[in-house]
């Protein structure tokens, strides 16, 4: 069911749809976490969704600066108390924040952002997760050389011809990438519309 939310506010059919799903993974793999660090967090609709649902936890947004307004909105409309506001991330230029981050979730940002930005991704996390630390990606991914549907290989072509730098990433290419950053998968979730969630664990000797 949609939230109502005030026309104002900045809305992500795509967050919506998919919120369901992805809270069901994050209970069970954040369910030992304390500090979550959400690299990406767009229009804020998945903070304030996932925030009250994992009480447990510290939920910090992050985005670009020119989003904080927008997801400080929907903090407004549906504040909670271990949601926090956003703080000022660009992967081309921010280093990690401060704060004991033990996990990060990041949603539809590695299609979007150039390889580069994706690599310095993997690289924050896997120098600034305690072992034990839990990053989980959420996007569409290529296997095996190949797009998963014919929505994949359509959406792909929108993104590259918006800009060729994006598009839809090889899961191979992520498993080496993050395996040189200490980061092992644990599950590789399937997830609606041809997405999938994956997990991965800061290893102890990386």
């Amino acid at each position: 069911m949609t939230v109502p939310h005030p026309p104002d506010l900045p809305f992500s059919q795509a967050c919506e749809n998919n919120r369901a799903p992805i809270l069901a993974v994050l209970l069970q793999a954040f369910a030992d976490r304390r500090q979550v660090l959400e690299i990406g967090s767009g229009t804020g609709q998945h903070g304030v969704h996932f925030a009250p649902r994992l009480p447990h936890l510290v939920w910090q947004t992050s985005d670009l600066a020119g989003n904080h307004a927008g997801i400080r909105a929907w903090q407004a409309a549906y504040p909670a108390p271990n949601l926090r506001p956003p703080l000022l991330l660009d992967l081309a230029s921010s280093g990690w924040p401060d704060g004991p981050f033990d996990a990060v979730f990041s949603a539809n940002t590695a299609h979007i952002v150039a390889w580069p930005l994706v690599e310095q991704l993997f690289a924050l996390a896997g120098a600034h997760l305690p072992a034990g630390g839990v990053l989980a990606l959420y996007g569409p991914f290529n296997y095996g050389g190949t797009y998963t549907s014919d929505s994949n290989r359509a959406f792909d072509a929108w993104l590259r011809a918006r800009d060729p730098a994006s598009g839809i990433r090889h899961f191979e290419d992520i498993l080496a990438l993050a395996a040189s950053h200490g980061l092992a998968l644990e599950h590789d979730h399937p997830m609606p519309a041809n997405n999938r969630l994956l997990v991965f664990r800061r290893t102890a000797m990386a």
